[in-house]
């Protein structure tokens, strides 16, 4: 019943006309776009160079979301979490990935993200799941909508075709994305450590 809920929700944003704009290609699917899950302004004005070579995966370490609305409630936590507390232009990451299965736009595909330190946001999109995946795994729609968003990146040229993903602790001392989490990851075709 919850994945025809999904289905459902992306038709919709679809049929809105939602998530769909010029940013995404024709095969990605849907993409939450800020003003829907109504994000504060950005002020961040540092792009990336894209096409580019990394992806790092983590989680947010704090509540997941498994509907639409607690996700946006979350995706709106993170954000005021990073902008004022963390005093960042913005949610630190580029997408966040809920376990409603939906994709939800943090910095999008331009703008460089605060997720992974100075020597990797720059060269990297950060994808977070929200939730804490040290003992649990994220749902596989939360699974499939992060690989479908590879998939897009690529299409779009946003994302070299032979990327590599990594998780957050193969490239900063942490224990994100969660032992869980990391595990799955670690069996994607192009996750290199």
């Amino acid at each position: 019943m919850s994945q025809l809920c999904v289905l459902l929700a992306w038709a919709l944003l679809a049929q809105l006309g939602l998530g769909t704009g010029e940013e995404d290609s024709a095969c990605c699917g849907p993409i939450v776009p800020r003003k829907e899950w109504r994000a504060l302004p950005s002020r961040c004005i540092q792009e990336l160079k894209l096409p580019v070579r990394y992806v790092v995966v983590s989680h947010t370490a704090g509540s997941s979301c498994d509907t639409p609305a607690l996700c946006r409630q979350q995706a709106q936590n993170v954000q005021h979490y990073h902008a004022q507390t963390l005093d960042f232009c913005d949610v630190g990451y580029n997408f966040l990935i809920g376990e409603d299965g939906l994709v939800y736009e943090g910095r999008g595909w331009n703008t460089k993200g605060d997720h992974a330190g100075v020597t990797w946001n720059p060269i990297s999109i950060g994808i977070t799941f929200m939730g804490n995946y040290m003992e649990r795994s994220p749902p596989p729609r939360a699974i499939r909508a992060a690989k479908s968003l590879l998939a897009c990146g690529v299409a779009r040229g946003a994302l070299l075709s032979n990327y590599e993903v990594k998780g957050h602790r193969d490239v900063q001392q942490t224990l994100s994305p969660g032992d869980q989490l990391y595990e799955i990851i670690q069996k994607w075709p192009h996750y290199r450590e």
